[in-house]
Formats: C-alpha cells, sequence, structure tokens
C-alpha cells in the first residue's frame, strides 16, 4: 500500500533518510523502530507530506503521492499522529473529535444564513459519532470535559479517535505509548487491533516500548543512520546481531 524507492531526505550535509526503500503491506500493522536520530520521525514526515524528500518517490495504492500536502494526502486516506498529542485545549474531548471531518456545512459563510437547520442536524449527527468513539475508546466519561485538562494517556486515545471520525485507510502513529501509563497502553493496544481487524486499517508505528512492539505489531522494520537495517518479526529481530548492536543492546534506547 505505502511504498518508498530510494528516498532521501537531506538537511545540509546530514542524511537523515538515505536512499530509503521499503514497502508497507495493507491491512497489517507495522512497527518502525530503531536509536534516536534513525530517521524514523523524518521518514514518517515525507511520507506524510510534511518534508518533501530530497530524492526519490512515495506512492500510496500505486499513485505517486511525493510532495503532496498533508491535507491532500488526509482526503485520500493517510492520516498521522504525533508524539505530543495536538488538541485543541479548550474545547471539549466530543468538540475536538466534531472539528476533524472535513467539507462541513458550517465551514461556509452562505450555509451559517440560510442552512441553520441542515447545519444543525449535521453537528447533531457528529456528535452522535464522537460519542460512539469515544465509547469505543472506553471514555465516554470525558466528552464534555476540556481537552487540555485530561491526561497525557487520554490525549493519546483522543488523537486516535480523530482518525475514526475520517475515512482512515493508512494510520501513521508516533510514540502512540509514550508518557502512557499500562491502563491506558492497554486500551490503546486493543484499539489499534479493533481498527485494523474490523475496519482493515493499515497502521506504521514509531515506538520505543519493545513490549508494546511486540504486543502489537505484525512485522516490524528496524532502522538505522537513515537506512532500514533489518526487518521481520520482534522475535527475528531480537535475533539479529546488527539491530542488537545498534539498537536493541542499548539501554538508553
Amino acid at each position: 500500500m505505502i511504498v518508498t524507492e530510494n528516498v532521501s531526505k537531506h538537511f545540509g550535509g546530514f542524511r537523515a533518510i538515505d536512499a530509503l526503500s521499503m514497502s508497507i503491506e495493507p491491512g497489517k500493522i507495522t512497527g518502525l523502530i530503531g536509536p534516536n536520530g534513525a530517521g524514523k520521525t523524518t521518514l514518517f514526515n515525507v511520507i506524510a507530506g510534511a518534508l518533501a524528500p530530497t530524492a526519490g518517490r512515495v506512492f500510496f495504492d500505486g499513485k505517486d503521492i511525493t510532495g503532496l500536502p498533508p491535507h491532500e494526502l488526509f482526503h485520500q486516506g493517510l492520516v498521522r499522529t504525533f508524539q505530543i498529542a495536538q488538541e485543541f485545549p479548550t474545547m471539549t474531548c466530543r468538540e475536538n473529535l466534531m472539528m476533524v471531518p472535513s467539507g462541513q456545512r458550517g465551514e461556509h459563510l452562505w450555509n451559517t444564513w440560510f442552512n441553520r437547520r441542515k447545519i444543525a442536524q449535521d453537528e447533531d449527527t457528529l456528535a452522535k459519532q464522537a460519542d460512539q468513539v469515544l465509547e469505543f475508546l472506553t471514555i465516554p466519561h470525558l466528552a464534555d470535559q476540556s481537552a487540555g485538562n485530561i491526561s497525557s494517556g487520554q490525549k493519546k486515545l483522543l488523537e486516535l479517535g480523530r482518525t475514526m471520525m475520517t475515512n482512515a485507510q493508512v494510520v501513521f502513529l508516533d510514540e502512540v505509548g509514550a508518557g502512557v501509563n499500562r491502563t491506558l497502553l492497554n486500551t490503546i493496544i486493543n484499539a489499534v487491533k479493533e481498527l485494523n481487524r474490523v475496519h482493515r486499517y493499515t497502521f506504521l508505528i514509531i515506538e520505543h516500548d519493545m513490549e508494546f512492539i511486540a504486543k502489537i505489531c505484525d512485522s516490524v522494520i528496524c532502522m538505522a543512520e537513515g537506512k532500514i537495517l533489518a526487518s521481520g518479526s520482534m522475535a527475528e529481530l531480537k535475533q539479529n546481531s546488527a539491530v542488537i548492536d545498534a539498537y536493541l543492546g542499548k539501554t538508553s534506547a
């Protein structure tokens, strides 16, 4: 589904990604691991349109999406979350979810004057959808809470909930487990697995928590110095001497 061909991203003389080619299998949960500075987030940003590659091409379902901006990729079903949650802090959790779908009638001035009833109907539909998402994530009690006042783990759940308000096909999760307690982390794991199993979301996940990766991912890609070092199951990577030397053997990773 996602294919990169010889993708590079240079910042001056530094090669954050160096002629990297890979493919992400549709309908699977793929982990992306590696030491700090390996180029994982840069790769995310290049695929998701936040950064233009220095060289190479990116394909989504066979279509060249190289350099397309994030909002265009969003409409094509490629959605990402961030390591630091990007919530609207003064809005409720329900309102944060309701903001996600694009093309709402209320976005147009003409409709605010002449189609107020239809706007109200749309908002009622969105509110019900948002409440269903919060119920799925086991946080319905937060619906009327300001998003800025919930915990960091709950914010990660809310970020995942935003993807459910779209027609997502591919979801990139950037350190979704960082700063999350074990109870909420298990909730996130169960939600991702359910979205993958029932709704066939394809996931690519950056994560440093190897227990999380082992529990959730079908396959894992290990990066180092802007290149792919190895790929396979987590069990296979744990036996790979190059991966151990570059990452798994380092207690600071």
